[in-house]
């Protein structure tokens, strides 16, 4: 099924059962979750190595508190140098989704064929998930400079992301209802 998926990219008409883009979707969403994971631990890990060094550097501005199974420092004044790189963080989980986009587009459109719809039905979707996508590294880069993000635009990638939130339940509840089991304007129904 993965490998089929992998080579269907290119081709936005037919149709795909259930099984055939379920199996190729959760594989993609797998290596997406373990890319996001490859990228954000290590950005995590550093900035908590740094946190650490700071605290023992500058005691008078630093407590570090642990006990059995819990472990936190807690920093006083702003230090921007110790503040993740939301917008690189934020910008490598676009590269992330934009290739999920360009992995699954042509499977969502088949799979919306399968149900007699049309692959325009997930427009609102991507136009939606890319403007959030363009917004999110603008709004967060300026909190790893230490500065204030625009709220106007903050508040704007917020709304966004409820309505994107709201459009791909609809994608969803699409994507997993049975297909037709006769032919309709897309074709046949697909093999097993």
């Amino acid at each position: 099924m993965i490998r089929r998926g992998l080579g269907k990219i290119p081709t936005f008409s037919g149709r795909d059962s259930l099984s055939q883009f379920w199996m190729y979707a959760g594989a993609v969403f797998g290596l997406a979750m373990a890319s996001w994971v490859a990228v954000f631990v290590p950005t995590m890990v550093s900035i908590f190595v740094a946190m650490q060094k700071f605290a023992v550097e500058h005691p008078d501005q630093a407590e570090i508190q642990s006990g059995p199974g819990s472990y936190s420092i807690s920093i006083q004044g702003n230090h921007p140098e110790l503040t993740p790189d939301f917008g690189g963080l934020m910008a490598a989980l676009s590269v992330i989704v934009a290739v999920v986009v360009v992995l699954l587009a042509s499977g969502v459109v088949r799979r919306l064929h399968d149900r007699g719809k049309s692959g325009f039905w997930a427009l609102p979707t991507l136009i939606l998930l890319t403007t959030s996508m363009i917004l999110a590294p603008r709004v967060f880069s300026e909190f790893g400079k230490g500065g204030e993000p625009d709220m106007r635009l903050f508040w704007g990638m917020i709304l966004n992301n409820f309505v994107y939130l709201a459009s791909a339940a609809i994608l969803l509840v699409q994507l997993v209802q049975r297909g037709s089991v006769d032919a309709n304007r897309f074709g046949d129904p697909p093999l097993p």
